[in-house]
């Protein structure tokens, strides 16, 4: 490994404050805590200028180099957690009950704040780093409230670049997968309205259990007889809820899920399949569904030629035998996609120690890649933004 020495330095200090943000996760948009302590630090690194409330938790720094030149690279991390119970037994372990950073957040904002540090002192840069901090990451939509709110028209960027921890057990390994690379996503929420009865005489009634239940069979018949066999599309039901009582067949079951696609196409045949199986079900068993479908991630397309120097950049940190840039397109879903819709670049993902997958309440974030990652990313704009 070849540690950007200000950052090797700042080991310990990203190391506590990995530990602070990871002992108190903050749900999407309630991030006060965390983009107080990024923006003071950022302040404390002696970055130019620092705006704070963009996507209402959001902060952005501006760097400029030793030469001022127009172009602009940006860097971004996201900041929430997840409402998950933690149960690693880390000494830093969350203070929050019932919330978590389950997915190396609390991570990737320290490496950006590390790569913050090493960019403000050094300077060794023609142009300026937008260094931007993004709330909400976790389905929320908090890249469309930061962009909403003019993320871009306030700091324009000529290309903008993301990472993401990956508990595979390959430490320092870095990852690219160029064009279409992660799925994009929507949650649907479907509510079936029958007629209520005593479970005795379900002749009286309109099982809206039943047809729910049938309803969620249903719709993987989309996947294995609407969707071309050679394209990719994900669609799980994840809640089905229905009745209260041994004794009475319910008169409303509600269904929720997701569909997880490549390609917009392949999005629109799903609802479509989706909507007409509900107002089938609806006529066939004389009952009311409403289908809410909304999507929620864009498809994440990394740029080929700011993929490969990305590559490029993170290879001269972790070695050349570390760099994969032919990695599988993945089916989870990544909010970055929607700043990669209007500014090219790309998103890498970087190996560590530990194999418990992202999300899980026992996913533990090993906190030697934190340098790493922020050398990774202090470098890209030094490449980009030769003096």
């Amino acid at each position: 490994m070849n540690i950007l020495p200000l950052i090797s330095q700042s080991t310990d200090e990203l190391t506590a404050i990995f530990r602070d943000l990871h002992a108190h996760p903050e749900i999407g948009f309630t991030e006060e805590r965390t983009s107080g302590i990024v923006a003071q630090k950022l302040r404390d690194y002696g970055v130019d200028e620092v705006f704070t409330g963009l996507g209402q938790t959001g902060v952005v720094g501006l760097i400029h180099g030793k030469q001022k030149g127009n172009r602009r690279v940006g860097l971004r991390a996201d900041m929430d957690a997840l409402p998950i119970h933690e149960i690693t037994g880390l000494d830093y372990a969350s203070k929050n009950d019932g919330v978590m950073h389950a997915c190396g957040h609390d991570g990737h904002t320290t490496m950006l704040l590390g790569a913050a540090k090493h960019l403000a002192a050094t300077r060794e840069f023609d142009g300026t780093a937008v260094i931007v901090f993004q709330p909400a990451e976790e389905g929320l939509g908090g890249a469309r409230r930061m962009i909403a709110d003019g993320l871009f028209v306030q700091f324009p960027c000529d290309e903008i670049y993301g990472m993401h921890n990956m508990p595979n057990g390959q430490a320092g390994k870095v990852g690219i997968c160029k064009g279409v690379a992660m799925a994009g996503a929507a949650f649907f929420d479907i509510t079936v309205t029958g007629k209520g009865s005593h479970a005795a005489r379900p002749c009286d009634g309109r099982d809206a259990l039943i047809i729910a239940a049938s309803l969620a069979t249903e719709f993987q018949t989309i996947l294995s007889r609407n969707v071309p066999p050679l394209d990719t599309c994900v669609l799980s039901v994840t809640q089905l809820h229905s009745g209260v009582a041994y004794n009475v067949v319910p008169e409303v079951a509600t269904l929720a899920g997701t569909i997880r696609y490549f390609k917009d196409e392949i999005y629109t045949l799903a609802a479509g399949r989706m909507q007409a199986l509900c107002d089938g079900f609806a006529l066939a068993h004389d009952v009311q569904i409403t289908l809410e479908l909304r999507n929620v991630f864009d498809v994440l397309i990394n740029d080929n030629d700011l993929s490969d120097a990305y590559l490029e950049a993170a290879a001269e940190i972790v070695g050349p035998d570390n760099i994969f840039s032919k990695d599988e397109p993945a089916t989870g879903s990544e909010d970055f996609a929607d700043m990669l819709k209007i500014v090219p670049g790309a998103y890498c993902v970087v190996g560590h120690a530990g194999t418990v997958p992202l999300h899980n309440p026992s996913f533990t974030l090993d906190p030697d890649i934190l340098p790493v990652g922020a050398s990774i990313m202090a470098r890209m704009v030094e490449k980009r933004l030769p003096l």
